[in-house]
């Protein structure tokens, strides 16, 4: 380490081999396993090539979110169904737009990352023969979900943090990612490192800059969750990619993000127990007053209504093929539209649902097959919905009482929110992007396709962590990189002192928190669960204007803790308008609803003959389902107008060439393995 002064500004350099950004789950996994396989190279002072840099140790996605069972999804474990790492990877790409050799990937790694996990402490439970007891999740044909509770990724990560410092590898924390730094153009681009903020050391007109110089960068920071004012994503979640974007790298599927129901003011998602229970949903006015059963109009039945609901436990992601007929995403549809109106919608698990004058009373047995039986079978037959929730599943009551809501006294209120990002950055089946030495792992990996069986993304970010780690330490430089008189690097870091200098002195440009709420809005307009192509197009004409307004105009930083602000909010800006791009060419090649999202069309067909717009019924064009065979990149061209090109891409099919024993030994001694 050593410092310069640049600009008048102390910046403070650093060299490593392998910088990983992001300190969640599959961040934590990638410096673990990086580390083992440096100690089997017999690197010396493998812990010093290593180092971890993120914006907070405790927070982000795996420390802050999850449900009510949060599950990790893995191929099955039960001693009686037989399952394969084929049939696993047919599972997460049947619904189309993923990679099967990465799917397979992910199927043949799950076990042996799943093992790891138990073996660093994460309390999976085992039958008395050690059998890790499975269930069924969503979209999943076999019993392969398995969960330590509520708090899964946080277990996860607290965890494998734990075996990093045990290791001796260095973690920043406290560290906003403000550039990557790379040289030459094209094919022959090449990462130099990551130039970050510290927030600690950010006073006056010390702008706290690190220089972290490496021959490797792993990308692990999540999903852009703040893109949406509606979100369960953890506060401050903003990702990185709008850094990684800015430097070339491709993206994947950014059209195919999940949305689901999930309590508002503690971010938590409400799948699972919280609604198999059957909890009330109502609405009141923004004041609290004028309350109302809106789901009554829309079922024609009790029987369907409370049935349904029980349904949204593990059919929980909104899905336009489950809104017709009366299914249970038409629950998240009226949801949505209740709070379009102004109105507040809750859960209320002191009473049971409440109909209409045309509906019986509820009855736990006047159910369908499926939900009478399931509560029967866990012996969930009790009285008011707290009762059935405190005697199937009492974490998912105390996750709430620990964030100050006390479900046996007030109603939860909830929305649609934004919960995952299925897209992501193009990798290879080593997890390496189109820029040689920049890995991507986790949500910020675009490995998942329209759909996705519930837990996992936390399968796929473990995979894709060990795999990133074995191709670092067996094809790229062992050394670490040297802090050098590098004209190039240089002048990157003068260029972005001269930038937060001139934001100090913008007193009349936009400040950061003001493009923040102009892209939330016009995102969770345009670009959630509900969408269409003429608003679409118009949200992307804005998004390209704020755009270009921040880079011709600069922003406004009044204050110095205001810069890790302002930061995010350029990034997101040119994140929105990737976003945006990919949705409106995706809707304008007639993709449909799919996934986890509703495109509207007038000429489609009826969700409801009770939902209506102007007078007439929403109508929305199904899915073209001739497109889950492609899949949509997206590469940043700055000299574009709109400044995205977009192209469609043949899906990768799951490999089928299984080799011979001593062929694939040879593959392996010769690290073949590595090039095919």
């Amino acid at each position: 380490m050593e410092t310069r002064q640049i600009r008048g500004q102390t910046v403070t350099y650093h060299a490593y081999n392998t910088v990983i950004v992001g300190a969640g789950a599959a961040g934590m996994n990638a410096a673990v396993h990086l580390y083992e396989f440096f100690q089997q190279r017999a690197v010396t002072d493998a812990h010093k090539k290593i180092a971890v840099i993120t914006a907070g140790i405790k927070l982000g996605t795996s420390r802050m979110s999850g449900s009510d069972k949060q599950t990790y999804y893995k191929m099955g474990t039960s001693p009686e169904i037989p399952d394969s790492a084929e049939a696993f990877a047919a599972s997460l790409t049947a619904a189309g737009c993923c990679h099967g050799d990465l799917a397979l990937a992910e199927g043949i790694g799950s076990l042996r990352e799943f093992y790891h996990l138990v073996q660093a402490g994460v309390p999976f439970p085992h039958d008395p023969l050690g059998s890790y007891i499975g269930y069924k999740t969503d979209h999943d044909p076999y019993e392969r979900a398995t969960s330590a509770g509520p708090k899964t990724s946080r277990y996860m990560s607290e965890c494998l943090e734990r075996q990093v410092r045990r290791y001796g590898i260095t973690i920043f924390d406290g560290m906003e990612t403000a550039q990557l730094l790379t040289r030459d153009s094209g094919t022959d681009k090449r990462i130099l490192g990551v130039a970050a903020v510290r927030k600690k050391e950010i006073v006056s007109d010390a702008f706290g800059l690190h220089v972290f110089a490496c021959e490797n960068i792993v990308l692990a920071g999540g999903g852009p969750g703040e893109l949406y004012q509606t979100t369960v994503y953890p506060r401050g979640q903003f990702g990185l990619h709008g850094l990684a974007l800015k430097v070339g790298l491709r993206a994947e599927n950014l059209t195919e993000s999940q949305f689901g129901l999930a309590s508002t003011k503690f971010r938590w998602n409400v799948s699972g127990t919280y609604m198999q229970v059957i909890p009330r949903i109502f609405s009141t006015d923004s004041s609290g007053g004028n309350e109302r059963e809106f789901l009554a109009d829309f079922f024609d039945s009790m029987r369907s209504l409370a049935t349904n609901i029980f349904l949204k436990g593990y059919q929980w992601p909104f899905d336009p093929q489950r809104i017709e007929a009366q299914r249970s995403s038409l629950i998240d549809i009226l949801v949505f539209t209740e709070t379009q109106k102004g109105r507040k919608v809750f859960l209320d698990f002191l009473r049971n649902p409440i109909g209409n004058d045309r509906m019986r009373p509820f009855d736990l047995n006047d159910l369908d097959d499926e939900a009478r039986s399931y509560l029967s079978r866990t012996g969930a037959m009790q009285k008011l919905p707290i009762e059935r929730l405190a005697h199937m599943n009492p974490p998912a009551i105390d996750i709430y009482q620990e964030n100050g809501i006390d479900l046996s006294t007030e109603p939860l209120e909830i929305a649609v929110c934004a919960q995952h990002n299925n897209g992501g950055f193009s990798v290879d089946h080593w997890w390496q992007s189109n820029i040689p030495g920049v890995f991507v792992i986790g949500e910020m990996a675009g490995t998942h396709g329209v759909k996705r069986p519930g837990g996992s993304a936390l399968n796929s970010g473990q995979v894709g962590g060990l795999r990133a780690a074995e191709c670092i330490a067996f094809t790229r430089p062992l050394n670490s990189a040297r802090i050098l008189d590098d004209s190039i690097l240089t002048t990157q870091i003068e260029s972005l002192i001269d930038k937060f200098s001139r934001w100090t002195r913008n007193h009349h440009a936009l400040s950061g928190q003001q493009v923040i709420n102009e892209i939330q809005k016009r995102m969770t307009v345009s670009a959630a669960h509900i969408r269409e192509l003429s608003t679409a197009r118009t949200s992307l004409s804005e998004a390209i204007d704020l755009f270009g307004r921040i880079e011709s105009e600069g922003l406004r930083l009044d204050r110095p803790k205001d810069l890790i602000t302002v930061i995010r909010a350029e990034h997101l800006a040119l994140t929105s308008v990737a976003y945006l791009k990919a949705i409106v060419e995706l809707l304008t090649a007639g993709s449909g609803s799919r996934g986890s999202h509703l495109v509207l069309s007038q000429d489609g067909e009826m969700i409801h003959p009770n939902i209506q717009k102007d007078g007439k019924a929403l109508r929305f064009k199904p899915e073209n389902s001739a497109l889950r065979t492609q899949i949509q990149q997206i590469e940043y061209v700055p000299t574009r107008p709109d400044l995205f090109e977009t192209r469609m891409i043949p899906v990768r099919p799951i490999p089928k060439d299984h080799k011979s024993f001593e062929t694939a030994w040879k593959d392996f001694r010769d690290r073949r393995i590595f090039t095919v």
